[in-house]
């Protein structure tokens, strides 16, 4: 086999390792901010103040609110090593078309920078990969979503996660395990692709601010490693906000679809009886919440996802030219 082809299959493996790393990660550290939005978001009347005094009352009150953490570790490590490794695909596929360069779908005028290794597109190219790579994602994982959201609730009294299934595929059939993709893609695809595009264009601008800096040739080489991971941070934390901001009434709908699915039977139903019962605030339950574990768990997610990447491709570079 050709270096060539090595290369290539060691680089997808790299990019599904770093996927579901930073996914189980992010999934661990911050389930409890995950778990607060779900309780919020299944009501609409009860508070986040008021959510954390009745998980609190549990006599198990700090486990309580990493409760249904395996499931969302297995949908988000997972979940993150596909969507990571398809957006890859994607990206790569569209920078090496010459048809789709004719087209303007990459930034050809983008400067290359410390702070990733990654393709650089166009904003069109961003939004369409972003999207497409998240929607294929949460097809291939909504089973585990449905699960974990169940989980995070107090309407169902799961024990494990084959007894969720069983509990689901005995009641609801296999549709059971679908209920609300059409309200998840619509979020997930506007707010992946959003976000790919604030994420480049901050990194970009982040970069370029951190080249101008008057430091000393000797002491920026030196902290290229933690200034590119400081820009990858800090880009994810605001395309994160940005994104969230825009997409949380899909997600808001998307929560009462999986809950209650015989309540709110599809995503026009369920916005309609959400604004009608509990107001048009309601399709902002859990913003806060959600955008700031967004905003953590995207940045946390991409820096690693970044971070390792540009370590594995040096570390293959330099063993190339060995």
């Amino acid at each position: 086999m050709s270096n060539g082809r090595q290369a290539g299959k060691s680089s997808t493996s790299f990019h599904f390792a770093a996927g579901l790393g930073s996914g189980v990660l992010s999934a661990v550290l911050l389930q409890p901010a995950d778990l607060l939005k779900t309780r919020v978001q299944q009501s609409g009347h009860s508070s986040l103040l008021a959510t954390i005094r009745e998980i609190s009352k549990s006599s198990t009150s700090i486990r309580s609110f990493w409760r249904g953490t395996l499931p969302s570790a297995l949908r988000t490590g997972f979940g993150s090593a596909i969507y990571f490794t398809t957006l890859n695909a994607l990206r790569r596929n569209v920078a090496r078309s010459n048809l789709l360069a004719s087209i303007g779908a990459i930034d050809k005028n983008a400067v290359q920078t410390y702070s990733s290794s990654l393709p650089k597109l166009s904003n069109l190219a961003n939004l369409t990969t972003g999207a497409v790579a998240r929607t294929g994602a949460g097809f291939i994982l909504m089973p585990m979503t449905i699960i974990k959201v169940r989980y995070e609730s107090n309407l169902y009294a799961y024990n494990s996660i084959a007894g969720a299934g069983k509990d689901i595929l005995r009641t609801e059939g296999l549709k059971g395990f679908f209920s609300g993709f059409g309200a998840t893609a619509i979020r997930d695809a506007p707010y992946a692709g959003l976000y790919v595009l604030f994420y480049e264009q901050l990194k970009k601008r982040l970069s370029l601010v951190s080249q101008k800096l008057p430091v000393a040739g000797e002491v920026q080489a030196g902290m290229k490693g933690s200034k590119s991971a400081s820009i990858n941070f800090g880009s994810g934390v605001l395309a994160a906000g940005l994104a969230t901001a825009i997409t949380n009434p899909f997600d808001a709908i998307k929560t009462r679809i999986q809950l209650q699915p015989k309540r709110y039977l599809n995503m026009l139903h369920a916005g309609k009886k959400m604004i009608q019962e509990d107001g048009f605030k309601s399709l902002f339950d859990g913003l806060g919440l959600r955008m700031g574990r967004k905003a953590i768990s995207s940045a946390l997610a991409w820096t690693l996802y970044e971070e390792l990447i540009r370590r594995a491709e040096l570390a293959l570079g330099k063993a190339h030219a060995v």
